[in-house]
C-alpha cells in the first residue's frame, strides 16, 4: 500500500512539473561589445565545436541510410556555420543538427529542407504569441514526445548486421550507446570517437603481414593461409606488408619478419632443392604506399641483421613514390640496385638461381653471399648461358643450369633496365 501511495506521488510530482513560463517575442539583435571571457571559453568552444559535428554529421548520416539518398557533409557543415554566425548577433545557444528535433521532423513525414523553414516560421510565430499557452504543458509529454520519435532511429538489425560481420564495430556500437544513453550524447560521441581512434591506431600499428606461396601452374603469389595449395620455396621467405611502413608499425613488422623464418622452415608445401636454412627475403611492397624516415631506417637495421646472418633481402614491385624514398635515403644502395625488381616472380628465380648453384656438394663449394665479386662473376655467367631452364628442374634442384635472359626478359633487376625514349 505504501508503495502504491509512493508511486502516485511521485507521479502527480512529474505532472506538476510544467514548462512554465516562457517569455514572449524574439531575441533581439546585438554586436558583441566585450572580449573579457574569451579565453575561459577556449576549450569549452572546441569541445562544442566537436560534438556539433559529429552530433550533426552523425543524425545526418542515419537519416540519409535510412531514406536512401546521398549525403554532402561539406554543405551540412557548412550550414551549420553560417547558422550559428548569424545566430550569435541574437544570442542563440549554438546550432547543431538535433537528434530529438531531426528524429521528431523525420517521423512526421519531412522529405525537404523546406520542412525546416516551415517549422522556423512555425516557432517564430509561436514565440511572438503562443507562449502563454506552453505554460502548463506537463515537461513529461514533452519528454514522450521526444522518445517516441527517437526510438525509431534505434536500428536494432543494423547491430546485429555489425555482429556477423565486425565484432569490434558491434563493440564500438554498443558502448556509445550506452554511453550515451547514461551519461548524455556529448560523453557518448567524445567516448566512442575515443575509441575508434584507438582502433585505428591500433590497426595502424600492427598491420596484417601475409607469407606468400606460388600458386601451382602459375607465376602468381598469394597468402598461403588464404591460398592453402600455394607452395614455397626452400630458403626463400616471401613477405607481402599490406600497410605503410612509418615510425608507429616499425618494430612490429621486424618482429613479424625475424618469426616467419621459422615459421616458414615448418611448411610443409615446399619445392627447390634442400637447404639448411633461409638465405633470401623477398619483400613484395606492392600494398605499401607510403614509407618515412623511420621506416626507411628500421629496413636498413633490418639488412645489417640479415647480413650478419647472411640473408639477402630482395625488394618487389615498389610503387614510385616508396622507391624514390627507399633510393634516396641510400637503402636501395646498400641492398644493391641487381635487388630490386619488377615483381615478385623475378626475385624468386633470380634467388632459385642462387640456391641452386650454392647446394652444398662434394664438387661445388659453399658460396658466401656477401662475397659479391664471386656471386655478381657467376650470376652473370650463368645469365649469359642460351640454354633453358624448365619449371620442374628449377623447383626440384636437379640441374645447376640457370633460367637464361632469352627464356624470361622479364627477369632483370627493376633499376638496371635502360629507359626508352
Amino acid at each position: 500500500m505504501y508503495l502504491k501511495q509512493e508511486s502516485l506521488d511521485n507521479f502527480f510530482t512529474l505532472i506538476d512539473n510544467l514548462v512554465g513560463n516562457i517569455p514572449q517575442g524574439l531575441p533581439s539583435f546585438s554586436i558583441p561589445k566585450e572580449f573579457g571571457h574569451v579565453k575561459s571559453l577556449i576549450s569549452t568552444t572546441f569541445l562544442i565545436t566537436g560534438v556539433a559535428i559529429l552530433e550533426s554529421v552523425g543524425i545526418a548520416k542515419a537519416l540519409a541510410a535510412k531514406n536512401g539518398y546521398e549525403l554532402d557533409s561539406n554543405q551540412e557543415l557548412f550550414g551549420l556555420g553560417v547558422a550559428n554566425i548569424f545566430g550569435s548577433f541574437f544570442s542563440a545557444y549554438p546550432a547543431t543538427g538535433s537528434f530529438s528535433r531531426s528524429a521528431v521532423n523525420h517521423e512526421s513525414g519531412a522529405k525537404t529542407g523546406l520542412s525546416g523553414i516551415i517549422m522556423g516560421l512555425i516557432i517564430c510565430s509561436a514565440l511572438l504569441f503562443m507562449t502563454p499557452l506552453f505554460e502548463f504543458i506537463p515537461q513529461c509529454a514533452l519528454a514522450a514526445i521526444v522518445v517516441s520519435a527517437v526510438i525509431g532511429l534505434v536500428d536494432y538489425e543494423e547491430a546485429m548486421f555489425l555482429w556477423r560481420v565486425d565484432k569490434k564495430d558491434f563493440f564500438l556500437w554498443t558502448v556509445t550507446s550506452a554511453t550515451t544513453l547514461f551519461f548524455g550524447i556529448e560523453i557518448g560521441v567524445l567516448v566512442g570517437v575515443g575509441f575508434s581512434l584507438a582502433f585505428v591506431i591500433h590497426e595502424s600499428a600492427n598491420p596484417h603481414i601475409a607469407v606468400l606461396g606460388r600458386l601451382p601452374g602459375t607465376t602468381v603469389y598469394r597468402n598461403t593461409q588464404q591460398y592453402p595449395e600455394a607452395y614455397t620455396y626452400n630458403g626463400i621467405v616471401i613477405v607481402r606488408i599490406d600497410a605503410p611502413i612509418y615510425f608507429a608499425n616499425t618494430s612490429f613488422i621486424k618482429d613479424r619478419l625475424r618469426e616467419y623464418e621459422i615459421t616458414v622452415d615448418q611448411c610443409t608445401s615446399k619445392r627447390g632443392p634442400e637447404v639448411e636454412r633461409i638465405s633470401f627475403v623477398v619483400l613484395e611492397m606492392a600494398p605499401i604506399t607510403y614509407v618515412d624516415s623511420s621506416a626507411v631506417q628500421a629496413l636498413k637495421e633490418l639488412y645489417q641483421e640479415y647480413k650478419s646472418r647472411n640473408i639477402q633481402i630482395a625488394i618487389a614491385n615498389p610503387n614510385r613514390d616508396v622507391l624514390l624514398t627507399l633510393s634516396n635515403s641510400g637503402f636501395i644502395d646498400l641492398v644493391g640496385k641487381e635487388w630490386c625488381f619488377v615483381r615478385v616472380h623475378d626475385a624468386v628465380q633470380v634467388c632459385l638461381q642462387y640456391v641452386q648453384t650454392s647446394t652444398p656438394s662434394p664438387k661445388t663449394p659453399q658460396v658466401s653471399l656477401h662475397n659479391s665479386t664471386s656471386f655478381s662473376e657467376r650470376l652473370n655467367e650463368r645469365l649469359n648461358r642460351k640454354d633453358d631452364l624448365t619449371a620442374s628442374e628449377m623447383e626440384s634442384g636437379e640441374r645447376e643450369r640457370l633460367l637464361s635472359t632469352d627464356a624470361d626478359p622479364m627477369v632483370q633487376p627493376l633499376l638496371s633496365r635502360k629507359s626508352h625514349k
